[in-house]
This record gives C-alpha cells, structure tokens and sequence, in this order.
C-alpha cells in the first residue's frame, strides 16, 4: 500500500518519564513523530498506540486541555505497568509544536480549523475542570444488535462518564469523541461541529451512532 495523504496535522510523542523495561528500548527524550492520528510509525507499540488514540484524535481537531503547561499537548502512560510516559503535542504547518500556555483561571481557548490560533481566543472561561454535557444517539440500525438499540435511543453523559448499561463494546468506539469533545474539539467536516455521526458498532457495523456536545 503507497503513502496516504490526510488532511490531519502531525503529533510528536517525546518520551518524559521511564518506570521500567519497555519492550522497546525507548528512553527519556526519545521523540516519534506520528504523520497523523492515524498513522503510527514502524513497530509502534499497539498498546500504547490504544490508549494514546483518544488523545491525539482530540488534539487534531482542536481540542485543548487547560490544566497543562501547554494547553495543546497532555501527557500519556503505557498501559503495561505504567513503565513508560509519554508527551502528546500536536504540529503546525511549519512542524513546529503548537503552544497556548497554561490559563490559571482555566479558561479555555479558541483553535481554528487550520490548527492555528486565531486573534481572539477567549472562550468558555471558567474555573477549575467543567465536564460537558453530551449525548449519544443511534442514527442507524441494521440487522440484529444484542442490545436491541434501534434508532431514536439517546444516551445523555457528562465529561467522561461511563454510561450504566450500555454496550462495552460501543462506549469503546465512542470514547475517543466523548474525550475530545469534552476538550473543546470541533469537527468542522459535520454540520453540527459539536458533533460526529460515523461512530460505528465494531460488531458488523449493525448501529451507528451520533456523539454531540450540548453545552460549551
């Protein structure tokens, strides 16, 4: 398969902490750069790569995270052991790392669609972590689901609540848009920015479901 070509920005993972013996040898300071979320390097580790995938999904689409030195990046650890910490940032045109330092009110800033920050950022300012209110719902149904979820269900959730009841299987293909819209992601491919509509049952595709923020 040839190189694919994605509108997404690159990410940069620097290795800050070591706990342990790492399968792979990686060491402080290590630094892989990712052509996009969807893109590990060669021999990348996949259970890092499972647990990191919600984070750089968010940071590609805008998504900020205000209780970091830099608002555009937040840490991760291996899930094996916690032998491994790594830095998640996101790149700009230029390959530079994206920076918006650290608001002590908590403040949240604005990212345009480009990745860049735009003139006027202030937005959503408030004190302290604010989970957001949002919902899940099915758009479509097919065949036969054990959950007999058919369209019209609606879920509502807040921050990164787990669901009670709902299908393990779904909440782990939704999470990644829960976690970056809880951050402030925007998805300017949909008509709702505020939302995704492509979150899709792993079990034959039979549910598809709409994940939306209903509250900045």
């Amino acid at each position: 398969m040839g190189e694919v070509n994605t509108p997404f920005p690159k990410l940069k993972l620097t290795v800050t902490n070591v706990f342990g013996e790492c399968y792979h040898g990686y060491k402080i300071g290590d630094e892989l750069i990712l052509e996009d979320f969807t893109h590990p390097p060669k021999f990348f580790c996949l259970g890092l790569a499972h647990v990191l995938f919600p984070v750089i999904y968010a940071l590609s689409f805008g998504a900020c995270f205000p209780f970091r030195d830099n608002q555009r990046s937040l840490l991760v650890t291996c899930p094996d052991g916690g032998k491994l910490e790594f830095k998640a940032e996101i790149l700009d045109g230029l390959g530079k790392v994206q920076q918006i330092p650290k608001d002590h009110n908590f403040s949240r800033l604005a990212v345009n669609e480009q990745g860049g920050i735009p003139p006027s950022t202030e937005r959503a300012a408030g004190k302290g972590p604010n989970p957001k209110k949002m919902t899940i719902e099915v758009v479509k149904a097919k065949g036969k689901c054990a959950y007999n979820y058919k369209v019209g269900d609606k879920w509502d959730t807040e921050g990164l609540k787990c669901i009670p009841g709902f299908c393990g299987a779904a909440f782990h293909c939704a999470f990644p848009a829960l976690f970056a819209l809880n951050f402030g992601a925007k998805f300017s491919f949909m008509e709702n920015p505020d939302s995704i509509d492509t979150v899709t049952c792993p079990d034959g595709g039979n549910i598809v479901f709409k994940v939306s923020r209903i509250e900045e």
